[in-house]
């Protein structure tokens, strides 16, 4: 058995980029467009940013092009996205980035004219035109950090190339990187990614399933200097330029945008790190237990802990499911969910050359588009009840807002995702008296959600940190060196309930997160935030979802912790963090009580 190629697949298991251009002669006709209005901008505009009104007209500008921008700029990135084997994907992402870094170019000087001009006049400019107040604003933050227009130019000119480290992060993962058939018993298993992310970590046969990570591991280790040495220039990239910009560090520039300080960045990984970890060595032992396993590895942390009940489900059933399940969020949400799936927004196929993991990717103008690799394991209701939560808030968040105001922090951005599942979960536990089905709920809650947004990309976080405090004074990083630091944060989390087993230390290798700045940390983030406010609903808040809503309608318009508060939830104390933390724990107690109970029965 082999994956199928992208042509191979039924096109109902595939989205429709036909929303976004209706064929190729169309996506080539609007990059000319483009062209032409980048041209025309870069012709008229220079000389002319000096005063209010100069500047609201710049803006102006630069925003149709950026209209323009982003349908052309979704089209190339999802169409690779789905096959990066194929050659003219390749192709189209990178004359993209081409583009994108020749538009940046020409109109550099745009931003360095606006950031010339002063305070008061920018000041101006937001009364003239009050939907770019929150525009300059962000433009002002920058001020300080801003160079010279011709060293700007010429940054910007590198724009692709400093794009490189990740493009060429990808090409190694899912196109050089060719798993073969691992063994067990005298049969052939086949490997890839997806398989191995999506059904062999969560394989019940523990014969089989640590084989798969054997083989896994075996494979990516082949990989790992080159890997290194892709990651170490990325982050060198990041480096030179928060050091040409005046930061006083690393952290302080990939902060900056996220609109938090240091000390929220800092409580979220250190709370988890000690706090989290007791309860979830707890959960570690009791999968020991269940499973009867002579020792738990790393190798087995994504069982689930009834592995003779996994229900299993349909793309069809799915869409019952969200309805059913986040129906509370009301009657449009519910109609964009059924637009997802009569409109093709969402691709389920499973082939070889697509992107690992799932995503949302929300373009201005158009709809959102999510890609997931569907594999009828009845966890996938939680990832896509997640994506679809990145997908209802920026179909709110682009109706409501201009182009410039629509994307909220990073720091936010998972908590309308995760607040999905846990109203996916609410509606499954309120809806079900079988105490198994409670009970694999409960299970899911902790091993999906809980376990991937607050452990593994915890983890990420806490290894991504030790990383950059290296960079930060001016080390580097290799192979050998990024192995012995995921190690060590994940003894450090495990301790001594489970053995990191041979080849754990290579999962740096695995996500494409490292080359989106301080992004890992922010799962745990949204994650708290949005279980604060489903334990308000879940508790009869009424004014709880309403305002839920109008949070996700603000889109970027206010900071996190502005867009938290509205949600009733206050992130500038650690209150947040360590009740959810004792949430956890207390669905770790309820998990061994149910276990206890079933197995009494």
């Amino acid at each position: 058995m082999s994956m199928l190629k992208r042509n191979e697949v039924p096109v109902e298991e595939t989205w429709n980029l036909n929303d976004l251009f209706s064929s190729e002669e169309a996506y080539l006709e609007a990059i000319e467009e483009v062209k032409q209005l980048v041209e025309i901008s870069a012709k008229q505009l220079p000389g002319t940013i000096t005063d209010a009104k100069g500047a609201i007209a710049a803006i102006e500008a630069t925003e149709k092009i950026q209209l323009k921008l982003v349908p052309i700029g979704t089209y190339a990135s999802l169409s690779h996205s789905v096959d990066q084997t194929n050659t003219e994907n390749q192709m189209r992402s990178a004359q993209f980035g081409s583009l994108a870094a020749s538009i940046a170019t020409k109109l550099s000087f745009v931003k360095s004219d606006l950031l010339a001009l002063d305070e008061a006049i920018l000041k101006e400019a937001q009364l003239l035109n009050p939907s770019y107040e929150n525009y300059i604003n962000k433009l002002l933050i920058q001020k300080p950090h801003q160079l010279h227009p011709e060293a700007e130019k010429a940054l910007a000119a590198f724009g692709a190339t400093f794009n490189a480290p990740y493009e060429l992060y990808n090409t190694t993962k899912l196109v050089d990187m060719n798993f073969p058939n691992f063994e067990v018993d005298g049969e052939q298993f086949p490997l890839s990614y997806n398989l191995f992310e999506g059904d062999w970590e969560l394989e019940t046969d523990t014969k089989k399933r640590r084989a798969a990570f054997d083989a896994f591991s075996s494979k990516l280790r082949e990989y790992q200097h080159t890997t290194a040495k892709t990651y170490n220039t990325h982050l060198k990239i990041e480096k030179t330029d928060a050091d040409l910009r005046g930061y006083e560090t690393i952290y302080d520039a990939l902060l900056e945008s996220q609109e938090v300080d240091r000390s929220m960045y800092d409580r979220q990984i250190d709370l988890i790190m000690n706090e989290l970890a007791p309860h979830m060595r707890r959960y570690a032992k009791l999968l020991q237990k269940t499973h009867e396993l002579d020792k738990m590895t790393f190798a087995d942390l994504k069982i689930s802990l009834d592995p003779s009940y996994e229900p299993t489900i349909t793309v069809e059933e799915s869409r019952q499911y969200m309805k059913d399940g986040l129906s509370i969020m009301g009657e449009d949400y519910i109609k964009m969910i059924d637009r997802s799936f009569d409109e093709r927004w969402i691709d389920f196929a499973q082939n070889a050359g697509k992107s690992t993991g799932a995503f949302c990717s929300s373009p201005y103008g158009v709809h959102p588009y999510v890609l997931i690799s569907w594999t009828s394991r009845m966890n996938e209701v939680f990832v896509l009840a997640h994506e679809l939560g990145h997908a209802g808030h920026f179909y709110l968040a682009n109706d409501a807002q201009n182009i410039y105001n629509a994307r909220p922090s990073l720091y936010f951005i998972e908590a309308p995702s995760t607040m999905n599942e846990m109203l996916m979960a609410n509606y499954l536990l309120q809806n079900s008296t079988d105490a198994r089905f409670k009970r694999w709920v409960i299970s899911s809650i902790i091993s999906r959600t809980y376990y991937h947004n607050f452990v593994t990309h915890l983890l990420e976080a806490a290894y991504q940190r030790k990383v950059y405090d290296i960079i930060d004074v001016g080390g580097n990083v290799n192979a050998p060196k990024l192995n012995e630091l995921k190690r060590e944060v994940l003894e450090q989390f495990w301790g001594d309930t489970v053995e990191i087993t041979e080849g754990a230390e290579l999962t740096w290798m695995r996500q494409p997160h490292y080359y989106m700045g301080l992004y890992p940390y922010t799962y745990s983030a949204g994650l708290t935030i949005s279980t604060q406010v489903s334990q308000r609903i879940l508790n009869g808040d009424e004014s709880a979802v309403g305002e839920w809503i109008e949070v996700l309608k603000a889109g970027g318009t206010k900071t996190p912790v502005e867009l938290s508060k509205m949600a009733g939830v206050d992130i500038t104390t650690e209150q947040p963090l360590r009740d959810t933390i004792a949430f956890i724990g207390n669905l770790v107690t309820q998990l061994e009580q149910l276990t206890e109970e079933l197995q009494t029965v």
